[in-house]
């Protein structure tokens, strides 16, 4: 085996290693948004709508978290402020030392 054959082969390793690299580094930071999941909900049955339905002169209105269950949303929110990315509510906890 020749220095040449070891060198090429050193490289394309280094090449996988580097795009594993990013490869996690985008996952991290697609999973790190503040962004509830939303879905377009009639605000009176709780029925999941088309996208349209939410866009300017629709009947419907975004439904942030939660899930949706034989056609209908529950375990969220109309309002985007009351959900977090990870479930319902926003809860600060923690303690400080002194």
């Amino acid at each position: 085996m020749d220095s040449s054959t070891s060198h090429r082969r050193m490289r394309s390793g280094a090449v996988v290693l580097g795009g594993m690299g990013l490869l996690a580094a985008t996952l991290v930071a697609c999973g790190s948004s503040d962004e509830p999941d939303r879905r377009c909900a009639s605000r009176t049955t709780l029925k999941k709508l088309d996208d349209k339905e939410c866009r300017t002169g629709g009947t419907g209105a975004y439904y942030y978290g939660g899930t949706v269950a034989s056609g209908k949303v529950s375990g969220g929110s109309f309002d985007k402020s009351a959900v977090t990315r990870n479930g319902i509510g926003k809860s600060h906890s923690g303690s400080s030392g002194g």
